[in-house]
């Protein structure tokens, strides 16, 4: 399960059953933090999610700021609800290149905003998974 943690606006991403590919997404509207975890927690369990991988927005100098801070507390919340792996995965321009998808499929710009999330956390999902599968 691949997450694109926001402010208001979360996506989240499942793999298929082999963790080849990313697949189904989905987005949740929730700013509450503890109640986010909870809701994807109870996701991942009625998924048979095995582990979780949430997206950490590091600056471009690989340096890591309030929002990384922000997800990594977000993780360790969702590792102890969820009881399992949680993983976080650099996601510096996972944003910039969902909204170029969007484009390029010919998406109205004002559109983007209902589905930027959902596309950014099967980026995230999809570079993790592609990174394990070559291991």
């Amino acid at each position: 399960m691949g997450i694109d943690l926001g402010d208001r606006r979360t996506g989240v991403c499942i793999s298929d059953l082999t963790g080849t590919l990313s697949g189904e997404a989905l987005l949740i509207e929730e700013s509450d933090m503890d109640r986010l975890a909870r809701t994807i927690a109870k996701e991942a369990w009625a998924r048979g999610v095995g582990e979780i991988v949430v997206g950490c927005p590091k600056n471009m100098n690989a340096t890591e700021g309030e929002k990384a801070q922000k997800s990594a507390d977000f993780a360790e919340k969702l590792r102890l609800l969820a009881k399992l792996p949680v993983v976080l995965w650099d996601e510096r321009l996972t944003t910039v290149d969902a909204h170029r998808i969007l484009r390029e499929s010919g998406k109205r710009e004002i559109r983007h905003k209902k589905v930027v999330d959902k596309v950014a956390a099967s980026i995230i999902l999809q570079n993790y998974l592609d990174f394990k599968n070559r291991a």
